[in-house]
């Protein structure tokens, strides 16, 4: 079989969307080495790359102007798959090009979240009318949708009235790193190079409100300073992260939050910039905080299932189906619940030594060769037809 990729996001995005298409593509080309595998990249990429005798990258011409990338990716490419004999058209985040179906190109499209839907005033007004052109335009024109989790095959039937026939759910999976025990001595290297405390809190995802980082800030407010363990926060913002900040400094915390991306040196980190170090800070963490209030999957909880170490998560949308029987839950909007896990997993060794193995158990069903494997079986499906 001769795949195509949309890997923008693969080459050149830090956050979930890059993390699960490269996480995806490496695994089914090592998987199914008898396939071929085309990177469809609209510009040169200076931080990832994917490598494999039977994975290409796919450019716009050397005579294409540089400003158009984007209408090439949206549409030119698709001449230029054609030449390959590409079969298969993945788009892994919500849209495809045009065209696809007049050169015999069958597609699937990979649908992580509505949340621009649900929560509008958290956008821009002209993001969301494209966000919605394209999403749109990506469920009319694919062959079959592939939803991250059962709540995103129920918002895709909710807001855009999606055929329930075309939707197969395929569970996300992560970098295979986070399940690799890290020895003792690289801890204390990223330890020391990130000088993180001897015990902390983690926090990992972009800080903007749905990810609900001052409810976090509020339940260590109402902790003891026995209980208080420092925060640690990997993920930037902007206005919201201010708010979160000035609230630090009013009650008095503003010395027990570490944001990792303020540090200078580590912008101009590649080894911070790709999370190449993250599996190393996950597994010096105490434990995972993710108390989002909604979610696609949920990334960092699994991340946090992998890494053997306890993950406080929301109630709510998908996370209890990333999270299984392993997480402690809690409602994101109630941070006396929070600080009262936070308790829990600081005070009551036995419980979350459970938990922790319970996680490990449930994590498993979410491997990147079981999520891969799933896909294969939507290409083989629709290829078959």
């Amino acid at each position: 079989m001769r795949i195509a990729f949309d890997a923008k996001r693969a080459l050149h995005n830090s956050t979930g969307l890059g993390h699960y298409s490269r996480t995806l593509i490496s695994t089914l080309a090592s998987t199914f080495p008898q396939n071929e595998h085309f990177l469809v990249n609209p510009k040169l990429s200076s931080l990832f790359s994917i490598k494999g005798h039977n994975l290409h990258e796919l450019r716009p011409p050397a005579w294409y102007p540089g400003f158009l990338s984007s209408l090439w990716r949206t549409k030119s490419c698709v001449t230029q798959l054609a030449k390959q004999g590409v079969q298969l058209y993945h788009g892994l985040s919500h849209e495809i090009p045009f065209g696809l179906k007049k050169k015999g190109i069958a597609s699937v499209v990979t649908m992580h979240d509505l949340i621009f839907e649900r929560y509008p005033k958290q956008y821009q007004w002209a993001d969301r009318k494209i966000y919605r052109a394209k999403f749109k335009h990506a469920i009319k024109n694919t062959d079959l949708i592939i939803a991250i989790s059962e709540q995103t095959k129920r918002d895709l039937i909710e807001f855009y009235q999606a055929d329930p026939a075309k939707i197969r759910v395929c569970y996300q999976s992560c970098n295979p790193a986070f399940a690799q025990q890290i020895e003792e001595a690289e801890k204390e290297r990223i330890r020391t190079k990130y000088n993180l405390p001897h015990r902390f809190l983690l926090s990992v995802g972009s800080i903007i409100e749905r990810k609900n980082l001052l409810a976090v800030c509020q339940a260590m407010a109402l902790q003891s300073k026995e209980d208080r363990l420092p925060l640690v926060v990997v993920g930037n913002g902007g206005a919201y992260k201010k708010k979160v900040k000035t609230y630090l400094a009013q009650v008095g915390l503003a010395n027990q939050v570490i944001f990792l991306s303020d540090n200078p040196a580590n912008k101009k980190d590649p080894s911070f910039l790709t999370a190449l170090d993250l599996p190393g800070i996950y597994q010096n963490a105490a434990g995972l905080l993710y108390p989002s209030t909604f979610e696609g999957f949920g990334i960092p909880v699994l991340e946090g299932l992998f890494s053997r170490i306890p993950v406080i998560t929301s109630n709510q949308s998908c996370l209890p189906e990333a999270g299984g029987s392993g997480a402690f839950y809690v409602n994101p909007y109630i941070p006396e619940q929070i600080a009262e896990q936070l308790h829990l997993i600081v005070n009551n060794k036995g419980v979350v030594e459970k938990k922790i193995e319970a996680g490990w158990q449930h994590a498993q069903h979410f491997t990147p060769l079981k999520t891969a494997c799933t896909v294969m079986q939507v290409y083989t499906e629709l290829i078959n037809q």
